[in-house]
Order: C-alpha cells, then sequence, then structure tokens
C-alpha cells in the first residue's frame, strides 16, 4: 500500500524505509512505509498552520458534509478497512470491521457536531449590553495515536478536530500506519482541502516532538511514561494538552452475582482483543462467597477460548500485536510469579498453524492488592484476583491503585452498585458488562495519571478542540 506522508495535499516519500509485518505471521509483510524527515515535518505543520484560516471560515454545512462522507466511505470499506487492521494489529476480522465502522461513527457523530456548535446569548445585567459566548478552533492540532486501535482513535480525533475547524498533523504509531494511511486518502477523496490534514510517520522523537512544538493543542493516546514526556514537551510553549494514558482497572464480583454474567464479562474485558484496551481489566475484586466457584469458572473459560490466526473465522483471540509488547508480557507473568502470584492457566506463547505472536489468557490467583502485578499497567491478556470480604473493602481495593480510568461492578443489587458508582474514582464506571467497551457520544476520559485535560468523544470534544470567546455588546438601547 502507499506508505508515504502526507503534506499540503501530495504524498510524499521520506527516508529510513521500515516494514510492518503481520503478528498473525511474521513471515508476511503487511506493508512499506518511510519515515517523514525533520523537513517534512516542518512542511506538514507550516501546511497545516496556512491552511487555518480558509478551513476555520469554511461553510458549516460544506464541512459536514464533508464529514459525513468520510464516515459514509468508512462503512462502505468496512471489511477491506478491518482486514487491514487485522493483518497489521492482530485483532479477529470482526473485532477490526467493528472498529472500521465505530470510526465511522465518529465522524457521523462530529458532522452533527458542526451543525449543533453554535455558541450562546446572554442577557446581561447592565442595561443595554447583550452578551454572546462563541467557539473557536484551538488551531494547528497535533494528534499522537497508539498500536491499539489504528482507525478508531485516529478517526475521534480527527474528527472533532476537523468539526471545530482545526487543521491536523497526524503522527500514527510505527507498528500500525496502515489505517492512518487509508484514511488520509479517504480525507482527500472526500474533497478536504490540501493542509487541512498532514500525516507524518516517524518515531516519537524527533518527529512526535517537532509536531508538539509547533501545535496549538496536543492530543495524546499511550502510555503514562509517555504522557509525562509530552506534558513537559508541551509545557515550555504552555500548548493546550490531551491525554489518555494507562488503565489498571477493576472489575468487583460480589456474592449476589448471576455467575455465568460474571464470568463472561470478567472473560471480555481481561482477553478480548488480546487485552490490548486501554479500559480492558487486569483486576477481578471478588468477594469470598462466590470467589472459588467465579475462579474455577473463569480458569476453564480461558482455556477454552480460541487464540490464533486474527483471519481464521473460529479465532476468539488474535496474537499480541508486536513484539516488544509480547516480550512485555511475557516479563510481567514471571515478576508475578517471582512476587508470590499463583498462576492458574495461561502466562505461556502459544504455537499455531503460522508462525505468530500467540499468547495463552492469563490468570493469577491469590494476590494482593499492594503487589506489584496489581500496581503496574499489564497491557496484555493478563489479569489477577484478589479475594476482599464485602462491598466497602472491594471499593477500598478498586481505589487502592494509582490508574484512575475504568471500573465496573458484578451485582444483583442497586444499592451495591450505587454506592459502587458514588465512592469509584475511576473516570468511567460499569454495572454489569466489561470495563472496556465504549461508544463515541459521550465523554471518555479519566483523573490522572490515566488522563490529563479535557474528555475526549461527545460533547465533551468542543472543551479541547475549541476556545470560547465572550462577547460584550453595549447596543445602546
Amino acid at each position: 500500500m502507499n506508505g508515504q506522508n502526507l503534506i499540503d495535499g501530495e504524498w510524499r516519500s521520506g527516508i529510513d524505509a521500515f516494514e510492518t509485518v503481520n503478528p498473525s505471521d511474521l513471515g508476511e509483510v503487511v506493508g512499506r512505509y518511510s519515515k517523514a524527515t525533520e523537513s517534512d515535518v516542518a512542511r506538514a505543520c507550516a501546511a497545516a498552520r496556512d491552511a487555518l484560516p480558509a478551513w476555520s471560515a469554511c461553510n458549516m454545512q460544506a464541512r459536514a458534509d464533508l464529514l459525513r462522507k468520510v464516515g459514509d466511505v468508512l462503512v462502505e470499506r468496512r471489511v477491506a478497512v478491518g482486514t487491514l487492521l487485522s493483518r497489521e494489529e492482530g485483532k479477529t476480522l470482526a473485532e477490526g470491521v467493528g472498529e472500521a465502522v465505530y470510526a465511522a461513527r465518529c465522524f457521523h457523530f462530529q458532522a452533527g457536531e458542526v451543525i449543533r456548535a453554535q455558541g450562546q446569548w446572554y442577557d446581561s445585567g447592565r442595561d443595554g449590553f447583550n452578551i454572546v459566548v462563541t467557539r473557536e478552533p484551538v488551531g494547528v492540532i497535533a494528534a499522537i495515536t497508539p498500536w491499539n486501535f489504528p482507525i478508531a482513535i485516529p478517526a475521534w480525533k480527527v474528527a472533532a478536530a476537523l468539526a471545530h475547524g482545526n487543521t491536523v498533523v497526524l503522527k500514527p504509531s510505527n507498528f500500525v500506519p496502515g489505517c492512518a494511511v487509508l484514511l488520509g486518502e479517504i480525507l482527500q477523496q472526500a474533497g478536504l482541502p490540501r493542509g487541512v490534514f498532514n500525516l507524518v510517520l516517524g518515531d516519537g522523537e524527533p518527529t512526535g516532538g517537532a509536531i508538539i512544538d509547533a501545535a496549538d493543542g496536543v492530543t495524546f493516546t499511550g502510555g503514562t511514561e509517555t504522557g509525562r514526556l509530552v506534558l513537559r514537551r508541551a509545557a515550555e510553549t504552555m500548548t493546550k494538552v490531551q491525554m489518555e494514558l494507562g488503565g489498571k482497572n477493576a472489575l468487583v464480583v460480589l456474592d449476589d452475582a448471576d455467575l455465568d454474567l460474571a464470568v463472561d464479562i470478567a472473560g471480555n474485558g481481561a482477553w478480548r482483543q488480546t487485552g490490548q484496551r486501554c479500559t480492558g481489566t487486569e483486576r477481578l475484586i471478588v468477594t469470598r462467597g462466590i470467589h472459588d466457584a467465579f475462579v474455577e469458572r473463569l480458569m476453564n473459560s480461558a482455556k477454552r477460548l480460541q487464540v490464533g490466526h486474527a483471519l481464521d473465522p473460529d479465532t476468539e483471540i488474535g496474537p499480541v500485536a508486536n513484539r516488544p509488547q509480547l516480550e512485555k508480557n511475557l516479563a510481567f507473568v514471571e515478576r508475578a510469579r517471582a512476587e508470590g502470584a499463583e498462576l492458574a492457566t495461561g502466562g505461556e506463547c502459544l504455537k499455531r498453524r503460522t508462525k505468530g505472536l500467540f499468547m495463552a489468557p492469563t490468570l493469577f490467583v491469590g494476590t494482593r492488592s499492594e503487589m506489584w502485578c496489581n500496581q503496574t499497567e499489564a497491557f496484555g491478556p493478563i489479569c489477577s484476583v484478589i479475594k476482599v470480604d464485602d462491598l466497602d473493602e472491594a471499593i477500598h481495593v478498586a481505589n487502592d491503585c494509582p490508574y484512575r480510568l475504568s471500573a465496573g461492578i458484578a451485582t444483583a443489587g442497586l444499592s451495591s452498585a450505587e454506592r459502587f458508582r458514588r465512592y469509584s474514582r475511576a473516570g468511567m464506571v460499569i454495572v454489569n458488562a466489561p470495563t472496556a467497551g465504549l461508544e463515541y457520544h459521550v465523554p471518555l476520559g479519566a483523573r490522572a495519571p490515566s488522563g490529563f485535560g479535557p474528555r475526549e468523544n461527545g460533547l465533551a470534544s468542543s472543551e479541547f478542540f475549541s476556545e470560547t470567546k465572550t462577547a460584550y455588546i453595549n447596543h445602546g438601547e
């Protein structure tokens, strides 16, 4: 496929060509790409700056129609997009197609936001005055995206940025640039003016740093430690920052929970999409009365899951997305065992019909909240069980972790669910459903260190991608 950088409406080759391989079949090259040069990055940022005045003043209906067209094309091409995603990232085909549809819905939603975001009118406490509050674009947006959602995360960032009149320079992960390139092609075909969207491929340094320095706003999704580096760099120029970072999400299972449902949502949250979701479940906090039965069923469920090639129709869990992550997963397992966590199942690589990065769903039992394995993000198909006495202890343990992204509870009691919702410190709370599973029309985000700045998605997008202006008008009457 086209492996170039999109700069000011033209596809340009860079330097230092690199390849991506299929994690389901390491012998298959998926794409060949070239990293942007330093001058390419500078040109991309300058092009976004030059295109800003015209795009921010673009007729709202024309802008809305263009974004809707992009969403329509993503729906039409969802199988092709999903297949590319599955080959380059390792999601099952159903997950890849589902992500393509989710990306389309982000564009459709933001197309509507163009029309809805019309500002506010206030009466004044002073005679002869009116007050108008409008929203204006932030300017040039640097969007830096990770490898675990190659089309959804670029889509929700780019769609929101464009809807509010900003221009964009996107830098995707080098592990999965294919979908970002495809998105650039679709935006071009939809008629987006040159320079409004630019795509640069390259490493975090120097490419990511250079676009942060040139931007008016930075939207970043990735690990917490990298997020701290982004924040420090942006602080030098007082650039607006929005970040969605790491998680160590907990699912509480109470004695009154529907056991079948609890096992299903725990397994979904922990192991589906190979555990590579920032909102995935990594801690299972289970009360004593249900603990043993829950663990036995969950362990058996893990053993039945079909791990294999992402494009095989019977595969339920695809490969780990890349070798560095697989190595981190295996190191995590060894350290957890060394500190005393009991490995109930999984923890090893699997051989399948192709040579790929396959890992068995992994479950630890007999762990305590303060253990390293319960305080550190794994970001793989790995979770651990912590036994507690009651709801109050469960809430304490769920909050006993520096991460503040997502948390869930399985219970038949409405009062227990409400108590958990109220006292959880997570940015998102889920009742009787997996901790992972986001919708595009509501805010996504968490408290630091799992997030920083305004939330993403839904109506919350305007808080980051626009700035308010308050005008006091003395009309003299």
